[in-house]
């Protein structure tokens, strides 16, 4: 695949702000075209009449797959084909596994990976016609390591990222790519107070997470990331001949997901006589593909 000479087609979920808006904004000015899939128009009024030949709107609320054949629909109608589909929507929420009630675990989940997934599989055929694509899953460095609190989101991204890794092998044979982006903490709303939601406050983890709380309450505008630079990192790739399978983005990202790959090895090697040695002995080798 060698998109660089040409102009792609984008779809953007949750275009309206923070990585999605940038992500749009950059394509837009690189000479692309963008369906913006968002939950309010109105957001992206400003940019629509900036671009008027370039950018298409529809209403999409992230949290419903029903939703989904339409965005992909609107995306052929206005510019004939897609060659990068990015799913950008997300929200935080924050609470111990016994603070969180399952209809708010079932919402993230939707969110995080059961609509992304139901748009994938709603723009491969069209990829696979054309020969080429990109998908791009924006995920989080807590999709790859987690902390007390952030479970229920956590969970989502794990989930995501494990389907994602699976897909970019299945297809790879079709000229399609897949890159997971693992962002730290950027300036991009995430953390407002009108985004991020907290479960109820229980006694018994009070005190256990209420430093998390308080900084994930607190960060909001003073984030270390800046995400029109995230978005520039993620045109130039996406406009490239290569683009990794996870890309790290933030120094704190780069350290936190580090860290975690170092004391699961080690973790690993530690135990890996007791668990070899699970096996039976007369069994043959493996000859799995992977």
């Amino acid at each position: 695949m060698s998109p660089t000479s040409n102009h792609l087609t984008w779809i953007i979920t949750g275009a309206s702000r923070g990585f999605g808006r940038a992500i749009a904004e950059r394509a837009l000015e690189a000479g692309d075209s963008v369906l913006a899939a968002v939950r309010e128009p109105r957001a992206v009024a400003e940019l629509a009449e900036r671009y008027p030949d370039r950018l298409a709107v529809t209403a999409f609320d992230a949290r419903k797959a029903s939703q989904v054949g339409g965005v992909v629909e609107a995306a052929l109608q206005r510019f004939g084909r897609v060659d990068v589909l990015v799913n950008n929507a997300g929200r935080g929420i924050i609470g111990a596994a016994e603070e969180v009630p399952d209809a708010d675990l079932r919402e993230a989940l939707d969110l995080h990976l059961f609509v992304p997934a139901a748009l994938v599989r709603a723009v491969l055929p069209t990829m696979r016609t054309q020969g080429r694509g990109t998908i791009i899953q924006m995920s989080s460095q807590g999709g790859r390591v987690s902390f007390p609190g952030a479970g229920a989101y956590s969970a989502g991204k794990f989930a995501l990222e494990g389907w994602s890794e699976a897909l970019a092998g299945e297809v790879a044979p079709f000229g399609i790519r897949v890159m997971i982006v693992e962002p730290s903490r950027f300036r991009t709303g995430f953390n407002r107070p009108d985004v991020i939601a907290f479960a109820e406050s229980s006694p018994v983890y009070r005190e256990a997470l209420s430093a998390v709380r308080a900084d994930l309450a607190q960060v909001d505008g003073v984030q270390e990331g800046d995400p029109v630079k995230a978005a520039e990192v993620i045109i130039d790739l996406t406009h490239g001949n290569d683009v990794p399978l996870r890309l790290p983005l933030g120094a704190e990202a780069v350290q936190r997901i580090g860290n975690g790959y170092r004391a699961n090895l080690e973790a690993l090697e530690k135990w890996a006589g007791v668990a070899s040695g699970t096996d039976f002995v007369d069994a043959p080798p493996s000859a799995r593909p992977v």
